[in-house]
Formats: C-alpha cells, sequence, structure tokens
C-alpha cells in the first residue's frame, strides 16, 4: 500500500457519491447491507459523509441467528443512520421447500448462494420503497478472485470500493474514524461457516501485494489466484447477448 493517499481517496469517494446521486436526480437516499465486515461499514459510513446519515438506510439481515449482529447496530447507532432488521430464513426456507415440492433438491452451491441472492432482492424491495439506490459493497479483491455470488453481493446500482483493494479499504475506514471492531473484523461470507482467507486459500495481503505490485512469493498461490481471476471474470462483464448482425449473414 506504499503511496495510497487514504485520506485523499475517501475525499475523492464522498465527492463520487455525491455527484452521483446529484445525477440520479429526485433526492434519492441509498441502501446498504450491514453485515458488520469493514467493506459495509466503510460504505455505510462514506454515504453518511457524503449524503447526511438522513439519507442513508441501513439493512441488517440476518439468516436466523447471527452471532456478530450486534456490530452492525453499533455502527449504525454510531453514523446516526436508521436500521431495518430483517431476518431471510423463513424466506430461504420457504424457497428450498418449494424446490424441493418441485422436484429439485438444492446442492450445496445453490444452498451458500441463495441467502446472498435473497439478501439483494431484500436490498431493492427496501429501495424502491424508500426512493434510494442500493450500495455495492465489494471490494477489488474480492472481485479479483471472484469472491462474491452473481446477482447477489455483486449487484447494486454503485460501487464506492470497486477499485479499492481489501487493505485501502481498512485504510479509508481509519481514515474515517471508525473504531477497529468496524474496520478489523475478520471477513467471513456469513453463509459457509469459515472465513474468507479459510475459503480461498490465502491472505487478503497476499493478493492484495500480487493485485498492486505483480508480486507473489509463493507459485502455487499465483496460480490459483490467476485461476480464481479466470473462472470469476463473467461475474464482472456484461451479460452476453445474441447480435444479429454477428450470426445472421445475409
Amino acid at each position: 500500500m506504499q503511496g495510497f493517499d487514504a485520506e485523499k481517496t475517501r475525499d475523492g469517494i464522498v465527492r463520487w457519491i455525491r455527484g452521483f446521486f446529484q445525477e440520479a436526480g429526485g433526492g434519492l437516499n441509498a441502501v446498504v447491507g450491514l453485515s458488520g465486515g469493514k467493506d459495509s461499514s466503510v460504505v455505510a459510513a462514506l454515504c453518511a459523509e457524503a449524503l447526511g446519515p438522513q439519507r442513508v438506510f441501513g439493512l441488517l439481515l440476518p439468516q436466523g441467528e447471527q452471532w456478530d449482529i450486534a456490530v452492525s447496530r453499533d455502527l449504525a447507532a454510531r453514523l446516526g443512520i436508521r436500521a431495518f432488521e430483517i431476518n431471510i430464513a423463513d424466506s430461504v426456507g420457504a424457497l428450498f421447500q418449494a424446490l424441493r415440492s418441485g422436484g429439485i433438491a438444492a446442492n450445496r452451491p445453490a444452498e451458500i448462494n441463495t441467502p446472498a441472492r435473497l439478501r439483494m432482492t431484500a436490498l431493492y424491495a427496501a429501495a424502491a420503497s424508500l426512493g434510494a439506490l442500493v450500495a455495492n459493497t465489494c471490494n477489488l479483491s474480492e472481485d479479483w478472485v471472484g469472491y462474491s455470488t452473481k446477482f447477489g453481493d455483486s449487484a447494486g446500482d454503485f460501487s464506492p470500493l470497486a477499485r479499492l483493494t481489501a487493505g485501502e479499504v481498512k485504510a479509508v475506514g481509519r481514515a474515517l474514524g471508525l473504531p477497529d471492531k468496524f474496520v478489523e473484523k475478520t471477513p467471513e461470507d456469513g453463509l459457509s461457516g469459515l472465513s474468507d482467507e479459510e475459503n480461498l486459500g490465502f491472505s487478503y495481503a497476499v493478493l492484495d501485494r500480487l493485485i498492486r505490485e505483480g508480486k507473489c512469493d509463493d507459485e502455487r498461490v499465483r496460480e490459483k489466484i490467476e485461476a480464481l481471476r479466470l473462472l470469476g471474470l463473467h461475474k464482472l462483464a456484461p451479460m452476453p447477448c445474441y447480435e444479429p448482425d454477428l450470426y445472421d449473414p445475409d
């Protein structure tokens, strides 16, 4: 992170958010899904700084019991934003039951990714009801290796952190004055029971160094990161479309 100016980046993102919402028009609000992790905490703080806390709404979206949900409540209170808690457990269960009734047994990927997609559905339902736009909270490190759910946490209307590595997001969080419990909390997906780094098999520090400096001391880790990047690129690309001019000869 040599040469990274967290204060300058913080101020630049705040100006960008203000400009984005001014262009969107109509005095729209922002909705942020609060997980208690650094990314959603920093995005919520940036939005509150840019728009004022009265125009930012936090959604807490546990699936049943969530041991760390108090962190999200504390963040909302600290920022002075209004928080809504919506438990998605019944919705997840009802959908899987409907699948079983239709003859489809959900596998492990479906069990992990469906809650993320239902959370995004809840965020957009809330945004429609509150006159708001949905904040995407993914960072560059996650996007680099496809560590997100397509049409789940990878969705959103605007993305403040998409060009910042995980370490840079932490630095911006500190520049915003957020306490360590919001910035340094071990990142986890809240679905698999594992931390991000356990799921990935390498640390964010190693990934960030490869992204910014092109260096990685372990060639096997480099190869794994490059393979994950190739596999996940479709999550960042526009949906492929059939082009009549290319496939319909005259």
